[in-house]
């Protein structure tokens, strides 16, 4: 019932509008020369903002309606398509060799680097590096699909242990070590911990030398004789105490955190010539095809080189 009564008012709406043009402040007068009155700016500009306020009324009706079920035109949704509207799709991968002889483009570097691989959705030739791909996946994940324009939900088929396309299978139990217990378990949880440990060891193992530092210090003479310069520290409010200890907290753990992306990096690494070592290639030549190749080749070359040289002697011999 109320749909219905929705309608009814678009209808009145429509010829309400309608008849507002038929006033005889809008009609075109024409003369018996042929000339026509002219009509001012400010009609014109009434007429377009009237045209504009049905068009939007009509649209915002004909959306109240289409959520109730009624289609009495187009909406929104069938006029628009916007941008990632459609969720990306699963896909399989192919994989092959970039060689001088053979190179391929990257999307991440226009040319992939010689002697490597590069990884591509099945059926496409949008390929890009292998180690590219890695680490852009660790470094920036939000910039992985729209390489590919958001069409292939490339992090989750690639690189999730539920996917039937996943590269982890490959990586055995050293990959295994650094992807999913390093890098992703607890989003580098383990090897924030882990490094703090060694750090925490690495402390305990020096403490003597440590602790004869300290009290060298503390009974420098140098030091006390500096007293009157930063003993006002030491009895300094404790307002100013908690502002150093922050101060002092942030840079230890400012350190801590670059020494953690140091040795994060060298893991990326890491994975990534695991990557290289155990993926296999499914397009073109392997490196061991092509080394056999090359071996044939030289081979072929020998055995060529070595008959013309018979054939040389052979030739000297009748000459003699």
């Amino acid at each position: 019932m109320k749909a219905f009564q929705i309608l009814l008012c678009l209808v009145e709406i429509t010829c309400t509008i309608a008849k507002s043009f038929s006033h005889p402040v809008f009609q075109i007068t024409r003369g018996g020369g042929g000339h026509t009155k002219s009509v001012s700016a400010d009609v014109l500009k009434y007429k377009l903002d009237q045209q504009h306020l049905l068009q939007l009324r009509s649209t915002y009706l004909s959306e109240a309606l289409a959520a109730r079920g009624i289609h009495v035109g187009p909406t929104l949704t069938d006029v628009s398509t916007p941008e990632g509207s459609k969720p990306p799709q699963p896909t399989d991968w192919d994989c092959c060799f970039s060689t001088e002889e053979d190179p391929k483009s990257c999307l991440y570097s226009f040319d992939a680097e010689p002697n490597t691989k590069v990884i591509c959705p099945t059926g496409t030739t949008q390929y890009i590096s292998l180690t590219a791909l890695n680490r852009l996946r660790r470094t920036d994940p939000s910039k992985v699909e729209p390489m590919w324009h958001s069409q292939y939900a490339i992090l989750k088929s690639w690189f999730s242990d539920e996917s039937e396309f996943s590269l982890m299978q490959f990586v055995g139990w050293k990959g295994f070590i650094i992807s999913s217990l390093l890098l992703d378990c607890g989003n580098g949880l383990l090897l924030r911990g882990i490094l703090a440990s060694v750090v925490l060891a690495t402390i305990l193992f020096c403490m003597p030398l440590i602790e004869a530092i300290v009290s060298r210090l503390l009974t420098s003479s140098t030091l006390w004789m500096k007293w009157m310069s930063w003993g006002r520290f030491v009895h300094a409010a404790l307002p100013l105490k908690i502002l150093l200890g922050q101060m002092a907290w942030k840079s230890v753990a400012g350190s801590f955190g670059k020494l953690e992306r140091l040795v994060r990096d060298y893991i990326v690494e890491l994975e990534c010539d695991i990557l290289e070592e155990s993926i296999p290639v499914t397009v073109g030549l392997t490196m061991s095809d092509q080394g056999d190749n090359i071996g044939d080749v030289d081979l072929t070359k020998e055995l060529s080189s070595s008959e013309d040289d018979n054939d040389y002697s052979g030739d000297e011999s009748e000459y003699d």
